[in-house]
């Protein structure tokens, strides 16, 4: 089994790329997905970010808030810890859960935001970085998630900066370019996983 840390800044495309590595085959670990299953109504993770951050950051139907909470953390590094001290471990728990079932020759692409802050590229065979500059990320954040562009920018401040990323890469993927030139990097890129899986 290969494992491959996939990671990229808020707006950079890593989503977009680790659709176009599972339809090469990959399978993918997604740690935001997962980040929200450990929080769900009813789990231990919801209550104690309860317990850290007050009742303000649930929605009126019980579930988390997280734009409300992404308002408090992204602008304060200690509340930004205590939450991650929440959630890390439950999602690294769940996440080799998962891994545990891939067969001998998967090619596993974990699908990680933070992989960089949280020092996680030791976990993985391989670190891939999608890189892509700051007025990018701005520009597809506000028009595709309609986020303002002041909570855009305060999240890149709270991520590592694109230096960071790239150091800690052992492929870095452009991703300033069109939909079909992702496409042929993408495509590349698989086949390097394919011949160190």
């Amino acid at each position: 089994m290969l494992r491959v840390g996939l990671t990229g800044g808020i707006g950079s495309g890593k989503s977009a790329v680790a659709r176009r590595l599972a339809d090469h085959g990959a399978l993918i670990i997604d740690a935001d997905r997962i980040a929200r299953e450990v929080v769900e109504p009813g789990t231990s993770g919801l209550e104690e970010i309860v317990a850290e951050f007050g009742t303000e950051v649930l929605t009126d139907d019980g579930r988390l808030d997280r734009p409300r909470l992404g308002e408090i953390v992204f602008s304060d590094s200690a509340r930004l810890a205590k939450l991650n001290a929440i959630v890390h471990p439950r999602v690294g728990k769940r996440t080799e859960e998962l891994m545990a079932r891939a067969s001998a020759d998967a090619v596993v692409v974990y699908d990680v935001p933070l992989l960089v802050e949280n020092d996680l590229g030791g976990l993985y065979d391989v670190v891939v970085v999608v890189d892509v500059g700051e007025e990018e990320q701005v520009a597809r954040v506000v028009r595709d998630r309609g986020m303002p562009e002041d909570q855009v920018r305060a999240r890149i401040r709270a991520q590592a900066t694109r230096a960071q990323r790239c150091a800690a890469a052992d492929i870095v993927i452009d991703n300033s370019g069109t939909p079909e030139e992702l496409d042929a990097k993408v495509a590349e890129v698989w086949e390097q996983l394919r011949k160190r899986a």
